[in-house]
């Protein structure tokens, strides 16, 4: 765990995310859902990006498009937030950030309502077999 937060921090400090992807993300995501990913953060369209690719592979979640969706936009309710902040939430909490999953569904939910309940519990405890296979993929 501790080396996944190092390359965390590393990925926030010097990753860059490369707009080359956006074709990629253009091929899942309609226009408004775009519009939601491309004002995300860079670390988090990075991360975003990592996760959906993951996703892409995953033979129980690859051709189900809400979960690709949800991949790329599940963040989508965390703000520009400092490395500070995230190594703080990490740490000992922050209730702030972890309101991201209601702020991601206020976001998305008149845009793709399944995919906005989707990232709304994209934290939750369940026993629904996809959302633990995602949770685990977000995780790494």
């Amino acid at each position: 765990m501790t080396s996944a937060r190092i390359k965390q921090g590393l990925i926030f400090l010097f990753g860059k995310y490369h707009e080359e992807n956006d074709s990629s993300v253009k091929k899942i995501l309609s226009n408004e859902e775009f519009h939601i990913f491309d004002k995300m953060s860079e670390y988090d369209k990075i991360h975003s990006f990592n996760l959906y690719k993951l996703t892409e592979k995953n033979s129980l979640l690859k051709e189900d498009i809400d979960y690709l969706k949800l991949a790329l936009l599940h963040d989508c309710g965390k703000e520009n937030y400092s490395l500070f902040r995230r190594i703080k939430k990490v740490i000992i909490g922050d209730k702030h950030i972890e309101k991201h999953p209601y702020k991601s569904f206020e976001k998305l939910k008149n845009i793709n309502l399944k995919v906005a309940e989707l990232a709304l519990n994209h934290h939750t405890k369940t026993e629904d077999i996809k959302m633990r296979e995602f949770q685990k993929l977000d995780d790494k």
